[in-house]
Order: structure tokens, then C-alpha cells, then sequence
């Protein structure tokens, strides 16, 4: 079996979190439970729990996010979908032409209860590893 990462964030609502992930980013629902579900974020269980106690402040968000590298294609499908709907834009797509950066388009939004998840791609994909 292939190893499946799993991250667990606190969300305050958990109806919001799921629209935001199933409708939204196109995650594909997993298991429900009492206080949270999991959703299927690019090969990622990631569990929404409902602890609004802990959530990040807004001085407090940035450093930590989670995010996804995806095709140059799939992250242009993806930010013209989320182009439609309500979401918070930290940081609008941005392509950074410096050789250290080797091209990376990026932007940062964040869920309804504020965690921060970066969305990526580089024209070849070995960029994102070296």
C-alpha cells in the first residue's frame, strides 16, 4: 500500500468547510464523524474538525499553511473555478520569474475559518523538488 499523509485542521463551521472544500476546491468527501469529516485533498486525507477554539489569528496566518503543486493546466482550471465563487485571496496568482523560483505560479486563499492553503505550479514539475 502506498502511504496516504493525513492532516487535521480545526474549522469553526463545519457545513462552510465543506462547501469550501467539496464545491469550492473539488476535494472528494471521505468518512463523516462526529465534530468533523475528512475530505480527499489531492491525495491528502485532510480532516476537518470543529474546534473553532483553535483557530489561527489573523497575524498568526501565513507561515503556517498546507497546499497542492499541480499541473500548469489544472491550477489555471482551478483558480478560474474559485474566480466564481466567494473565496479570500491572501495572495492573487502570481507568476515569479526569478531563476530561483523558476517560474512558480502561486497564490494563497484561505478556508472559511481562515487556515491558509497555498496552490502552485512550475512549468516543469522537477522544479518544485530541487
Amino acid at each position: 500500500m502506498e502511504p496516504i499523509l493525513h492532516l487535521s485542521i480545526p474549522v469553526a463551521d463545519l457545513d462552510a468547510a465543506r462547501e469550501f472544500y467539496i464545491d469550492g476546491l473539488g476535494c472528494r468527501p471521505g468518512q463523516a464523524m462526529t465534530g468533523g469529516m475528512d475530505v480527499w485533498f489531492y491525495g491528502l486525507q485532510l480532516t476537518l474538525q470543529v474546534r473553532p477554539d483553535q483557530l489561527l489569528s489573523d497575524e498568526q496566518q501565513g507561515v503556517r499553511h498546507f497546499g497542492v503543486t499541480l499541473d500548469p493546466a489544472e491550477l489555471d482550471a482551478l483558480l478560474a473555478r474559485l474566480e466564481s465563487i466567494s473565496v479570500r485571496w491572501l495572495s492573487r496568482p502570481n507568476t515569479d520569474t526569478a531563476d530561483t523560483m523558476r517560474g512558480k505560479t502561486s497564490a494563497k486563499i484561505a478556508d472559511p475559518s481562515g487556515n491558509v492553503i497555498e496552490l502552485k505550479s512550475y512549468p516543469d514539475a522537477r522544479a518544485a523538488l530541487g
